[in-house]
Formats: structure tokens, C-alpha cells, sequence
């Protein structure tokens, strides 16, 4: 069984069963429709997100509703936090040189470019 939310939210059914819980509780009923898959499907897309501690069942009567669980989806966004950071700042450089490339070929000088050494081909013997 997957523990990982990584592992767990690759799915796109899972993932997209998380979306559905997020608006509230729902029975192994309600998270099927949607999805074109079957209850038992559904069923084991939920015990792995379970697992993964995304997501809670609890028994009311007879039903069984789940809930999503918003500490495990802290930790995965804390974790994405830093690589969102990361990739804002590479695209605010890419922004500022694009700008600049931008504004050199306006004055009619052509853009510094690096100049890469020719790739050799073949194997390394």
C-alpha cells in the first residue's frame, strides 16, 4: 500500500478524488460519479489516499463518508512551497534577460550570446 502523498496523488483519479473532497465529505457513492470507474475502484483509489493519511473515513450510520485531511496536504504543500520559490526566482532572471535581449536588439546591438563549444560525437573509448 502507498504511505507516500507523492506516490498517492500521482494518480490522476486519486488526485482528482482529493479535488472532490476538498468542496466536503463524501460517500464512496458520491466520490464515483465523475469518474467512469467502478465503486470498487473508487473504493481502493480512497484506502490508498488513506494510507497516505490524505484523507480520513469515518462511520456514520451506515455510511462511511470521507473527509479530506488537511495535515498531510500541509506538509505537501510546505514542501512544494520551496520549489515554488525556486522556480519564481529562475523565471524572474529568465524575465529580466529576456528583457534586456529585448531591449539591446531596440538599440540595433545584437544580443550577448554565449558561445557553446561543438558538441563532439561519437562514444568515448
Amino acid at each position: 500500500m502507498v504511505n507516500d502523498p507523492f506516490r498517492a496523488l500521482s494518480h490522476p483519479i486519486r488526485r482528482g478524488i482529493v479535488e472532490r473532497l476538498a468542496s466536503g465529505p463524501a460517500t464512496v457513492g458520491e466520490t464515483t460519479a465523475g469518474f467512469g470507474v467502478s465503486k470498487p475502484a473508487i473504493s481502493k483509489h480512497l484506502k490508498v489516499l488513506e494510507h497516505a493519511n490524505l484523507i480520513s473515513r469515518g462511520r456514520e450510520a451506515q455510511w462511511r463518508p470521507c473527509r479530506i485531511a488537511p495535515a498531510a496536504l500541509k506538509d505537501v504543500d510546505g514542501w512544494l512551497e520551496r520549489y515554488r520559490k525556486f522556480w519564481d526566482e529562475n523565471f524572474d532572471r529568465l524575465d529580466d534577460y529576456l528583457q534586456e535581449m529585448k531591449a539591446q536588439e531596440a538599440n540595433g546591438k545584437s544580443p550577448n550570446r554565449t558561445k557553446s563549444k561543438p558538441r563532439k560525437r561519437g562514444r568515448k573509448v
